[in-house]
């Protein structure tokens, strides 16, 4: 249902006062500084961390380009070291990205939300109030019915899709002015075709849950334990992780475990207490996502975009769907993509499934199924290490 203007502009809150301060004092600015500054190019992640295209993009441009670009981070963030060095970075949210983002002929990001204030930035550019060119790259391939990233929430001016498949999905359901929506393939993708293995390496890497983030509250850390632990989510994931059979079999073939949970779900890693010389339940700060899916030999997932990635390098995968109708019903509505027609490994909904294919995919060397490569020929129309420049060309002509 579409929300009126006094409910989007609910999602202001009083938190947000500073940055409507920030705001108010920097458009003025921006608008001088414009006139010397004409086509500067904002690039950013999320606030904390440049691990996706974004940083892909931008690390292109400057060594590729002679483009007035200027990437946004949080100079606390343990990523900002891998991005200082490259050209000129601003501190996330602060005054100077405010006039940077008034300012920039182009705002380009991997998330929706990459922004000096979400709710503020959201105001300004659904009702026209910024007009300046905005691209979205993309955080992965969309496989579900994402109704926020529709025209009417967002108004991107650019909106990057990596497969026929996805572009059509987009362009035809997601309101998008005609040219809007490009198949350019993820910034990220071109480092994907530069990898070394590791054949004893297992990834399990789950998506988040909406529902587990917003009902469980972090304020309570024993009220949260014993909420976290009752969910399907940790019981699912810590069963396999301590499934006797798989234990034996990692043992008895030297093969490594990896559990690296999607980031919104870091904060319950705690309650993953695997003791265990083989398995390690990995953080954010200390992995970098792109390099374990490169060096992986296979990937357990769920719902996971990585998924994407991973099929992408035509490496097996296992996908463990044990909440599929909660999932569906609570976090995101299905899409264009049925996981067992035209997915990229089988899907298993018991650890004793997941166990079985690990196993398998072992015993034959961690070489692919051959219906899953022909699934990946037909769904990679492009699968280059041409897609930073296709991206920046399409920028640059927005």
């Amino acid at each position: 249902m579409e929300q009126t203007f006094l409910e989007k502009l609910k999602r202001v809150k009083p938190g947000d006062l500073l940055h409507i301060i920030k705001f108010i004092l920097a458009f003025p600015i921006a608008v001088v500084y414009r006139l010397f500054r004409r086509d500067l190019w904002l690039l950013c992640d999320t606030e904390n961390e440049c691990r996706d295209n974004g940083f892909w993009l931008y690390k292109y441009l400057r060594e590729n380009t002679s483009e007035d670009a200027v990437y946004a981070i949080n100079r606390k963030s343990p990523d900002y070291a891998r991005v200082k060095d490259l050209g000129p970075v601003i501190q996330y949210g602060s005054f100077r990205h405010w006039i940077y983002y008034l300012a920039a002929s182009k705002n380009i990001s991997s998330q929706k939300m990459g922004k000096p204030n979400a709710a503020i930035c959201y105001v300004l550019e659904v009702y026209g109030i910024l007009r300046n060119k905005r691209a979205f790259l993309q955080h992965g391939i969309i496989t579900a019915d994402l109704s926020f990233l529709y025209y009417p929430h967002t108004k991107m001016s650019l909106f990057v899709t990596s497969t026929y498949d996805e572009w059509k999905y987009v362009n035809d359901r997601y309101g998008y002015p005609e040219g809007y929506v490009q198949e350019l393939g993820l910034c990220r993708f071109d480092q994907l075709h530069d990898m070394k293995v590791k054949k004893n390496q297992i990834l399990i890497m789950p998506t988040w849950r909406m529902y587990i983030r917003n009902e469980i509250s972090a304020s309570d850390h024993e009220l949260e334990a014993q909420k976290f632990m009752e969910t399907d989510y940790y019981r699912y994931w810590d069963a396999l992780l301590k499934d006797e059979r798989l234990i034996r079999y990692i043992e008895e073939n030297d093969l490594q475990i990896i559990f690296y949970p999607h980031r919104e779900m870091h904060r319950f890693l705690k309650y993953f207490h695997v003791d265990h010389p083989n398995i390690t339940v990995a953080s954010w700060p200390e992995y970098d996502v792109q390099t374990l899916l490169k060096e992986s030999a296979v990937l357990v997932t769920d719902f996971s975009s990585v998924a994407m990635d991973f099929a992408y390098m035509k490496k097996p995968l296992v996908y463990y769907q044990f909440d599929n109708e909660k999932f569906r019903q609570s976090h995101h509505q299905i899409g264009y993509f049925d996981f067992r027609k035209d997915g990229f490994g089988p899907v298993c909904v018991t650890e004793q499934e997941v166990t079985d294919w690990l196993i398998r995919l072992h015993k034959q060397g961690f070489a692919n199924e051959e219906i899953y490569l022909e699934r990946h020929g037909k769904y990679f129309d492009l699968w280059d290490t041409k897609n930073c420049e296709r991206n920046y060309k399409a920028i640059k002509e927005m």
